[in-house]
């Protein structure tokens, strides 16, 4: 389980989106962090490469 605090300007966009699509917040925000985590490790497992010499 997983709490987060956000700005009250976020969470209006958040709430709006979620109205206007009939999906919940939690959708929208799972589906943020999910995507965003993958370029995450996308990016760290390439610079972790080219920081290692190859053999």
């Amino acid at each position: 389980m997983l709490a987060i605090r956000l700005t009250q300007d976020i969470e209006q966009r958040l709430q709006f989106l979620a109205e206007k699509t009939g999906r919940t917040k939690t959708y929208y925000a799972r589906e943020a962090i999910e995507n965003h985590l993958q370029d995450l490790e996308d990016y760290y497992l390439a610079e972790e490469r080219m920081s290692t010499p190859s053999k």
